[in-house]
């Protein structure tokens, strides 16, 4: 009873035996090839090279210059986006707009009531007429207390002289010196109400701008042409200096927002032409317009803006895009997705037929994934690349080519 798995054990190990060190023979048995019939007579060794080559189709490929794109995922924003706030107290007197309304520039969007404004700004006028009335008043002034201390210093002069020589009392000199400090007195005192005419002018046109510019903060309009993002305060209702009166955003042009890692941010410069492709399958194209200087703190990653145009307002805030930024060109070869594999290290490449036709691996460097293919960067600039049978050989192996010719 013993006997059977004995006699299983031995078999399944001729098998693996079999399929682990005999594999080309039994490939070539069930092809029913017959190395013997294509060797030369006498050729032993012929014989033994036909019976090791193993058979694999080969794509002799050869580099092209193409652009290389720095890829990466990322989305959409508006170019600007602003919460109109209210700047003062009152009212709303205005019918709501609904969100969704193009909106230009100056266009209103909140009306708040006047209410005592318009008397407080009369008023502030009339004052400003009154300071305004006043100084040719205290300029008359001024000039009449110059012209006083200027006849007084004439009269104390010549008192002066008088009193020098015997002519004068000491009395009236005197009396033309107390004359020049009233004079002087009365200078500086013109000159005082002149200064605060002034002040009182002053004072007056600030208060008119102050009033004006109250009336003006009635009056909430679009900073720019853009969409309502949200509706416009209600009517009747009352809103306080902060209180929001719409969300405008600014769809055209639209910014498209990625993130680069560190090891391609040096390829990117301002001004770089860049595309998208939406999740909808729409493509923009535009301009690199902002590379940030400063890393994501937690991704390690730059930031980098995209300016590209959106007339028809139909590419929406925070859609998601695939970016592609053009970068300077390099060699790279197109072969079929299939041909990528792995060595025993797990390092990705391909593997190719030398002259002597063994196989070697070469790692490469996808850069670019297409429908048709993928572009790898790696390789000679003429090589000859397994896309057929390329898992089945190892480095070393003797295999026999077949020739695929390349699609344009």
């Amino acid at each position: 009873m013993r006997l059977i798995p004995v006699i299983t054990a031995i078999l399944v190990t001729l098998g693996l035996y079999a399929i682990v060190f005999e594999r080309e023979a039994l490939f070539a048995f069930a092809r029913g090839d017959d190395a013997t019939e294509t060797a030369q007579p006498g050729d032993d060794s012929a014989v033994s090279d036909a019976a090791d080559a193993v058979g694999v189709v080969v794509l002799r490929s050869m580099a092209q210059q193409i652009d290389s794109a720095v890829i990466l995922r990322g989305q959409t924003a508006a170019d600007r986006q602003v919460e109109v706030r209210a700047e003062t107290s009152a009212t709303v007197v205005s019918n709501p707009l609904p969100k969704g309304t193009f909106v230009q520039a100056s266009d209103i969007m909140c009306q708040l009531d006047v209410g005592t404004r318009e008397a407080s700004l009369a008023e502030a006028r009339a004052r400003l007429s009154e300071a305004k009335a006043r100084q040719p008043e205290t300029e008359a002034r001024l000039a009449e207390a110059e012209a006083l201390l200027s006849e007084a210093l004439i009269n104390n002069n010549a008192a002066d002289k008088l009193s020098k020589g015997g002519y004068a009392s000491e009395t009236r000199l005197a009396s033309t010196q107390a004359a020049v400090r009233s004079a002087e007195a009365g200078l500086a005192a013109a000159r005082s109400g002149l200064e605060t005419t002034r002040a009182g002018i002053q004072s007056a046109a600030a208060a008119v701008a102050a009033a004006e510019r109250e009336i003006d903060r009635l009056t909430i309009r679009a900073p720019f042409d853009g969409l309502l993002e949200s509706d416009t305060a209600e009517l009747g209702s009352l809103m306080q200096a902060g209180s929001l009166c719409a969300t405008v955003i600014q769809l055209d042009p639209i910014k498209l927002v990625g993130y680069v890692p560190e090891a391609d941010v040096n390829r990117i410069e301002l001004g770089a032409m860049a595309g998208a492709e939406l999740t909808d399958g729409r493509r923009v194209q535009g301009t690199v317009e902002f590379i940030s200087r400063s890393a994501d703190p937690t991704t390690r990653t730059f930031e980098v803006e995209i300016t590209a145009p959106n007339p028809d307002m139909s590419i929406r805030d925070g859609q998601t895009a695939a970016i592609a930024i053009s970068a300077d060109g390099t060699s790279a070869h197109r072969l079929p997705a299939s041909a990528l594999t792995l060595n025993n290290d797990g390092q990705l490449g391909v593997r190719i037929v030398l002259a002597d036709n063994t196989v070697d691996f070469r790692p490469v460097r996808l850069l670019r994934d297409e429908v048709d293919g993928i572009w790898v960067s790696g390789l000679e600039d003429e090589t000859d690349v397994i896309v057929v049978g390329q898992d089945f050989v190892t480095e070393g192996v003797l295999v026999k080519p077949a020739y695929q010719e390349p699609t344009q």
